[in-house]
């Protein structure tokens, strides 16, 4: 155990107590490079759309096909997202936690710069992304050899940054489960043993996905009560099954919050949920008495959704959503405990 964060946060800017975290988005995106999910949509032009510049006579087009417009998978502007990050911290936000890990082009070295000039606190997660996203050479490394680097960038920091990460994730997984990302996993979960940091997962696209990670979790000694399992709101329709990986103890996140368009290029028998029938599901979980195991965020990761591109910004849950769990019967202590509390005790170290 790391006796210096044991009881506290790890932020860019060094460990703080748990109770000045304050608001806090678990699950977002703040610098990466995505291109590597550029797709073709199948049936509109796709090399047009790749050369698609973010203007607003494209708005349409670029909300309809976000993956399929390169200019959109890059979110690179430091100067651009420390005023995001003002926004978020105008409309009351405080944390945010960025989760974008190996395989996902990270850009670490500015996130001290953008939190000490925006006024909100940030933690990064160290991990791999999916398979097909991860580096070849990572591909080849051991279970120990990938635990070591997440201790490493927990302990003393990614690599020429000086800047420790705070939270072990997105771990990213297919579905099916290819055989790096079973080790991945295994690897985070000894790395979690071992440093006491939290732990976060980007399931495959299948219901099935998240109780199969959780099993390979288990079996490696993770702690699932100290685990989230991210995009449930493109993953498990079932309120049985939901309820079923409630029962498990792991933290559930519903953090598509934003996306508006129904048509889901990563998987199109998935129908995307609107915002609405986010809270609705939120709701369930509330009823079934799960409120202090969720957690809610937006996973912006495409231009498109900043303010700055005609967008929702990262201050839309707490503008436009929180008033409609209001409204849904959700009370103010219940929404607090999701928004911070559940947040806070995720991200302490033990």
């Amino acid at each position: 155990m790391m006796e210096d964060v044991k009881g506290k946060v790890l932020t860019v800017l060094g460990p703080m107590e748990p109770g000045q975290l304050g608001v806090t988005l678990p699950h977002e995106h703040l610098l990466l490079d995505f291109t590597d999910a550029t797709m073709d949509p199948g049936y509109c032009r796709a090399d047009e759309l790749a050369m698609l510049k973010l203007e607003m006579q494209n708005l349409g087009k670029i909300r309809q096909f976000p993956y399929s417009v390169r200019e959109n998978l890059t979110i690179d502007n430091v100067d651009q997202t420390t005023k995001e990050l003002k926004l978020f911290k105008a409309a009351g936000g405080s944390t945010i936690v960025d989760v974008t890990s190996i395989g996902i082009r990270r850009s670490t070295e500015h996130l001290p710069r953008i939190s000490k000039e925006s006024g909100v606190n940030i933690i990064v997660g160290t991990s791999y992304y999916v398979d097909a996203f991860v580096p070849p050479d990572a591909k080849l490394l051991s279970v120990q050899e990938l635990c070591d680097v997440m201790v490493r960038e927990v302990s003393e920091g990614v690599e020429g940054t000086g800047v420790r990460c705070g939270v072990i994730g997105e771990v990213g997984v297919s579905y099916p489960m290819t055989d790096f990302e079973k080790r991945s996993l295994q690897a985070s979960a000894k790395a979690q043993q071992i440093t006491g940091a939290p732990l976060i997962i980007h399931p495959g696209r299948s219901q099935e996905s998240p109780s199969a990670i959780l099993d390979v979790l288990e079996g490696a000694g993770a702690d699932l009560s100290r685990t989230v399992m991210s995009h449930l709101d493109r993953t498990v329709f079932s309120e049985e099954a939901l309820l079923t990986l409630a029962r498990r103890g792991c933290y559930l996140e519903y953090d598509l919050f934003g996306i508006e368009t129904s048509h889901y290029p990563f998987a199109k028998e998935v129908d995307m949920p609107s915002d609405a029938q986010r809270v609705q599901w939120v709701k369930k979980l509330v009823e079934a008495g799960f409120s202090h195991r969720v957690m809610l965020s937006h996973d912006i990761h495409t231009k498109h959704r900043l303010v700055a591109y005609g967008g929702h910004g990262y201050g839309h849950l707490l503008e436009n959503v929180v008033p409609k769990m209001k409204d849904r019967g959700i009370s103010e202590d219940i929404i607090s405990s999701m928004i911070t509390d559940n947040p806070q005790q995720w991200l302490t170290f033990v």
